[in-house]
């Protein structure tokens, strides 16, 4: 299957994946992203289209090929949902976008939580230390979780573009190690 065979995706409109701008390196794995958000009706044309566009940029510039972006509601029943459809689905990387802060409808990491098989501490605190590096207050103070679900790699980030971009920076480097590492590859970082 050539990439002018994959379909639009439908939720967002995101461009297919770019063969040729990954000069050949391959794709490291399929990705899933999530972005919690009260202020956006799911289903709503354009609903998170910014913030999706962005990380769906970031994942493809990283050699992922981004199956979706969905727009979930500050819920922890739909934000478990759709990481749970990620982890049935095969993904390599699902990453959620928004709902780690402390306000009452910041449930991301406790819906998070309840689907992680094994927690990857390290992975958060380094998102928190670049985050606070990077000037992202968000991404600093970020109660996110990252972690394996089946064979797939789980993380929360924050949702101000600031903590997006140092925080897909941070990311795919270690969620690559992560991925290879659960498909049978050495332990040397690569």
């Amino acid at each position: 299957m050539t990439a002018a065979d994959w379909p639009e995706d439908e939720v967002l409109d995101v461009p297919v994946l770019d063969e040729a701008a990954l000069d050949g390196a391959g794709v490291i794995g399929r990705a899933l992203v999530v972005v919690v958000d009260d202020h956006v009706q799911p289903g709503v044309p354009n609903a998170g289209k910014s913030v999706g566009s962005l990380v769906t940029e970031l994942l493809e510039e990283a050699g992922f090929e981004v199956d979706a972006v969905v727009v979930v509601p500050a819920e922890e029943v739909d934000v478990r949902n759709a990481l749970n459809t990620a982890v049935i689905g095969g993904v390599d990387l699902a990453v959620t976008i928004g709902g780690v802060g402390v306000g009452a409808r910041d449930v991301t990491p406790e819906a998070t939580e309840d689907i992680l098989d094994k927690k990857l501490p390290g992975i958060c605190e380094a998102l928190r230390s670049s985050g606070l590096a990077a000037g992202a207050t968000d991404a600093g103070l970020s109660r996110g979780l990252a972690g394996v679900s089946g064979s797939t790699v789980v993380v929360n980030l924050a949702s101000s573009r600031a903590a997006i971009r140092d925080g897909m920076a941070t990311l795919t480097p270690l969620a690559t190690h992560v991925i290879r590492h659960i498909a049978g590859g050495d332990d040397q970082a690569r």
